[in-house]
């Protein structure tokens, strides 16, 4: 039994002692609700949910969805070197399969945006996708998803990204528009009470499956089409005047692969390009030429004695380092007949790309249901 009026740490008053855990992070929280009951009730108070917000400490998060996780996300704490699973987002889609979403972060929350809910059931296998405007908001210091002010427009598979504390979504496609979206708008969550979207000018052409990019203060929207000889040119809007221009660019993104790019700073930009090994580039900030940074290594399996190339990975950037996550590799027969195995990962692989050459490190792999491929991940810093 422990005593009814016992300190939470003995021999400080509660204010510190609330003030010495709210500094630990995240991935300490299921650890530190053992010691005892009132450390428990503590970590789950409205109390230390507040401080913690008032203070700023919401600690650094990796969120990542893979596709067998039935649309339950991990989140891993680098400073606990944990991964830990969030609560279900609350959704009447519960049985459906989440794409085509994007997922941000800002001030201090995490969003899941739009995106389509499509049904897996056997019976009816040519059921169209529900699409929808919802913004599903992550709290990190309260750990409990809210629903917050949906988009003007249902889309899925669009261009997102965040400028100066603002989201900013364009193109995708709906139901109502199949052959992609001029459409585009931004939230800005400090004024979410107005409980709305605000419209911006359109795009100059139609883009769908395409990657929105925040580079040198701009938003820069990326088809699909890029990395073609032919297909130059970026969808960019200045959020200074609102106005939408075209520009000749060269990003090279594989099409076989689900592009992605990270910035680190506001000019350094890296990606991944599936060209039989997965090649980590980046592009200094004037020139526009890109230049190879190393390789994603193979995966190395305990019982296949060859090198493997993974597929359908995650990548995202935390603080100034490269997380490569899960993904897949095809596991051949040494008999030569053809047949293979596939094999789901829940490898998580660090390196810091400005320190040459590349340094990878293994790191905790992710919750055990959580592996394979990637459909969406994020990270959110403590500033």
């Amino acid at each position: 039994m422990e005593p009814v009026n016992q300190c939470a740490i003995p021999g400080l008053p509660d204010d510190l002692a609330l003030r010495c855990l709210a500094k630990l992070s995240h991935g300490h929280h299921g650890v530190l609700e053992t010691v005892s009951t009132k450390w428990r009730d503590l970590i789950r108070s409205s109390d230390f949910a507040s401080f913690k917000a008032r203070e700023g400490w919401c600690g650094n998060w990796l969120f990542v969805l893979t596709e067998g996780s039935s649309n339950e996300w991990v989140a891993y704490d680098p400073e606990a070197d944990i991964w830990h699973p969030l609560p279900k987002i609350p959704t009447t889609h519960a049985d459906c399969k989440h794409a085509g979403f994007s997922c941000v972060s800002v001030c201090n929350r995490f969003l899941v945006i739009g995106g389509s809910y499509v049904p897996h059931d056997p019976e009816f296998p040519h059921q169209k996708p529900s699409i929808t405007n919802e913004v599903m908001q992550f709290d990190p210091y309260r750990k409990k998803w809210s629903s917050v002010a949906s988009m003007r427009t249902p889309r899925s598979h669009f261009a997102c990204c965040v400028i100066s504390g603002k989201v900013y979504v364009a193109g995708g496609f709906n139901l109502s528009c199949t052959r992609g979206l001029a459409l585009a708008e931004v939230y800005d969550p400090l004024t979410d009470k107005s409980c709305r979207w605000e419209e911006l000018p359109p795009m100059l052409n139609p883009q769908m499956n395409c990657l929105g990019l925040s580079y040198k203060g701009k938003f820069y929207v990326l088809s699909d089409r890029v990395g073609l000889p032919d297909q130059k040119t970026s969808e960019v809007l200045s959020p200074a005047d609102r106005n939408w221009c075209t520009v000749e660019d060269i990003w090279p993104f594989s099409r076989e692969m689900q592009f992605a790019a990270q910035v680190i700073g506001d000019d350094r930009v890296y990606t991944v390009v599936d060209l039989g090994e997965s090649l980590i580039k980046t592009r200094y900030a004037d020139k526009g030429e890109w230049y190879n940074v190393g390789i994603v290594p193979s995966v190395i399996l305990p019982d296949h004695p060859r090198p493997l190339e993974a597929f359908g990975y995650g990548f995202a950037a935390l603080r100034h380092e490269l997380y490569i996550m899960g993904g897949k590799v095809l596991k051949w027969e040494e008999s030569g007949a053809g047949r293979f195995d596939i094999v789901k990962l829940g490898l998580v692989r660090v390196c810091d790309p400005s320190a040459m050459p590349l340094t990878w490190r293994e790191i905790k792999p992710m919750c055990g249901s959580s592996y394979g491929s990637i459909i969406g991940c994020a990270s959110l810093e403590e500033r």
